[in-house]
């Protein structure tokens, strides 16, 4: 049975996202290195998906890859993640004015003590 060594996971491509890679470069007269490097893939990668194309084999398959499609509804976590920001902020500011406060407390105790 295989292991798993490593904790990175790899990036997998939407079946569409592939199939627009394709079309691009067959109405492109670029070459497909060209066209691989400017969208930041390997050109194996694009060879690969072209083969799958003119097969018929561009198929999602499940894996434990990571998608790189962006979901385009705010998740509620995305809401929460926002409002528990604002309140982190909102409560350093408290935390750095009481700071700040103890400071010039303590120093106005000193100044009466001294005199």
């Amino acid at each position: 049975m295989a292991k798993i060594l490593s904790e990175e996971r790899v990036v997998e491509y939407s079946t569409e996202f592939k199939v627009r890679v394709v079309e691009l470069t067959n109405q492109l007269e670029a070459k497909v290195t060209t066209i691989a490097e400017i969208l930041g893939l390997h050109p194996v990668m694009v060879y690969r998906w072209r083969q799958e194309y003119r097969e018929g084999a561009l198929v999602e398959h499940l894996s434990r890859r990571i998608s790189m499609t962006k979901s385009t509804k705010p998740k509620a976590d995305d809401k929460e993640l926002k409002r528990l920001q604002k309140q982190v902020k909102k409560l350093q500011k408290e935390n750095d004015f009481l700071k700040k406060w103890e400071g010039y407390l303590k120093a106005q105790k000193q100044k009466d003590s001294d005199s």
